[in-house]
């Protein structure tokens, strides 16, 4: 018995048999051509693309059809690859100037990429290399006519397990045999944890080598909420995790009681809870889990899974998509937070020595406004199809909210003299993320219809800690006194200004920060849509007026992260008997 442990993305506890899906790398060794035989490799270079191609707009297709659009719009960044036109071109030019096969030429213009990717410091970009990778192989099998192992059809049901799983293996699988994933690389925003949280399966990715240990046939357990996976578990392990999975499927059901009850305390103060999304694919799992509407809908990555700008009626279909499938619910959509390390190649940004401190959210898009102008048409002309809010993130100041308006007005005249529809009324606001905004936000309040408080960035700059820097890990802390001052100085300055606040961040997620948060007065918290009924029940189990009184007390009396953390969670145990083995797990 084995116990590794890497990332949990998508919860619960499944036990069950490994079918080891293998990397397949495709070996190829250097070959010469001679000059007449060049053109011939062009054309099979060509004929394989094709090919390619023909075969993922049948994947897509199939997905379309069988899952819906959403999970076949993945496969949108694969053609646009295999039509990159510098891919294209530096392959043939490596086949000409160095006399070399088609393959060849292939696998080492792919390595450069891989090593491009690999460099760049941004956990979601890294992760694209998955997509290059799949399209390296498929191209490569049909020039090399290899047969390409798969998951269409299984016999049994079955725990994958792979290096990485590529978009066209998950959207092809037999997914009603496929019950948990396992994977040696990813994270959060890999498309493995993605798919795995839209199947609900646990999955555990991250794991670094468990490809490499473990056999078809083998029996493993994923703990996919606390990130343990365990490599043929004795019996009595096998028996306390059966016992485990009974429980939180048990819990589950408990929690999916509460979807369509509000989340009010047990003396009727009524807090708003939403989910943040990446993607349209994970609107289901929203809806599902009882969320009154979308909190953050982060639009970069729309940007970001492709080589070029999107276009005004792109973005319009998606997010008119997002707005019909949330019927009655809100969409806050957050204005394009490209920037820091998120850049697209086409838009040519020099390098910066503190690109989170630089050019990116709202300051590009003042900058770029043609870029600013398409989004926000789509975003208003998508506004007539459901509820939009939108909100500008990294607000530092209140000129930048001005700009924004003026832009903004000038799309509403640009529609009207259009005779476009679009929310009249459609509600603008800030994200409170930079200190300055927390601190000037009596002013900013005057501006605009709300606040959302991105919390990550706002302990990660008032703190002055890189919260991926693992070294000083422990210096990011939610609960310091002077987040805690910062956040309530907001709420105060909005509630006199007459508009209300949000928290998007990881705190909303955090029990022990979520009931803190609504003691201390907030009107909505949004967080991953799997933790809300979780956070709603926390919600339901305690009276406004004592968690009120915590959070006063808190903010009067105590001085360090450590103590307020360790004074609320008594506090909460004594409120809700149990909280620490329920909530904290």
């Amino acid at each position: 018995m084995h116990t590794l442990k890497g990332f949990g993305v998508s919860p619960g506890v499944v036990i069950g048999t490994v079918k080891v899906l293998h990397a397949e790398e495709v070996m190829v060794p250097k070959t010469q051509v001679r000059d007449s035989e060049i053109p011939n490799e062009i054309a099979r270079f060509e004929d394989a693309l094709t090919k390619t191609r023909a075969e993922l707009l049948g994947i897509r297709r199939k997905i379309s059809q069988e899952i819906g659009r959403d999970h076949s719009d993945i496969f949108n960044a694969h053609l646009l690859i295999l039509e990159d036109r510098t891919l294209i071109e530096d392959v043939i030019g490596l086949i000409k100037e160095e006399k070399v096969s088609t393959e060849y030429a292939f696998s080492i213009i792919l390595q450069r990429y891989f090593h491009a990717f690999s460099q760049i410091d941004d956990e979601y970009l890294r992760e694209r290399i998955a997509d290059i990778r799949d399209i390296g192989k498929r191209v490569l099998q049909h020039l090399m006519s290899h047969e390409r192992e798969s998951l269409v059809s299984l016999h049994e049901a079955v725990i994958v397990v792979a290096h990485d799983l590529s978009p066209s293996d998950t959207a092809t699988m037999d997914r009603k045999n496929v019950i948990g994933f396992a994977t040696d690389i990813g994270g959060p925003t890999s498309h493995t944890a993605i798919m795995a949280r839209s199947m609900e399966i646990p999955a555990v990715v991250g794991l670094e080598r468990v490809s490499k240990e473990v056999s078809n046939g083998d029996r493993l357990i994923i703990d996919g909420t606390h990130g343990i996976v365990i490599l043929k578990p004795d019996e009595s392990t096998i028996e306390k995790y059966l016992s485990e999975g009974k429980k939180f499927a048990l819990y589950i059901l408990e929690l999916e009681k509460l979807r369509n009850l509000p989340a009010e305390t047990q003396d009727g103060h009524t807090i708003e809870l939403a989910a943040n999304i990446e993607f349209p694919d994970e609107i289901p799992s929203v809806i599902s889990h009882g969320a009154q509407g979308i909190g953050l809908y982060r639009t970069e990555y729309f940007y970001l899974n492709r080589t070029d700008l999107p276009n005004e009626e792109e973005q319009f279909i998606a997010y008119k998509q997002v707005a019909e499938q949330m019927k009655s619910g809100s969409v806050i959509v957050r204005t394009l937070d490209l920037g820091g390390d998120k850049f697209l190649p086409s838009m040519d940004v020099p390098k910066e020595m503190n690109p989170f401190l630089g050019w990116r959210a709202i300051r590009l898009c003042l900058t770029r406004v043609d870029v600013f102008r398409a989004q926000l048409r789509a975003i208003l002309r998508a506004s007539a199809f459901g509820k939009f809010k939108i909100m500008y993130p990294m607000i530092s100041n209140i000129d930048e909210i001005r700009q924004a308006r003026q832009i903004y007005r000038s799309v509403e005249e640009e529609l009207d003299k259009q005779g476009i529809q679009y929310d009249k009324k459609m509600q603008v606001g800030a994200m409170i993320e930079i200190p300055s905004a927390a601190i000037t936000s009596d002013a900013l309040a005057k501006e605009v219809n709300f606040f959302s408080i991105g919390t990550n960035d706002l302990i990660q700059y008032a703190l002055a800690v890189d919260r991926v820097n693992e070294k000083i890990a422990y210096l990011y802390q939610p609960t310091h006194p002077a987040i805690l001052r910062l956040i309530a100085q907001t709420i105060k300055n909005a509630h006199e200004n007459k508009i209300w606040v949000g928290v998007c961040g990881e705190m909303s997620g955090d029990p022990i920060s979520a009931l803190l948060l609504v003691g201390m007065g907030v009107d909505e918290l949004s967080t991953s849509p799997f933790v809300l009924p979780k956070i709603k029940k926390a919600i339901r189990s305690v009276l406004y007026k004592d968690i009120k009184a915590m959070a006063e007390k808190v903010l009067r009396e105590f001085h360090t992260a450590d103590e307020i953390r360790n004074f609320v969670e008594k506090e909460l145990n004594r409120m809700i008997p149990g909280f620490t083995e329920e909530y904290l797990v």
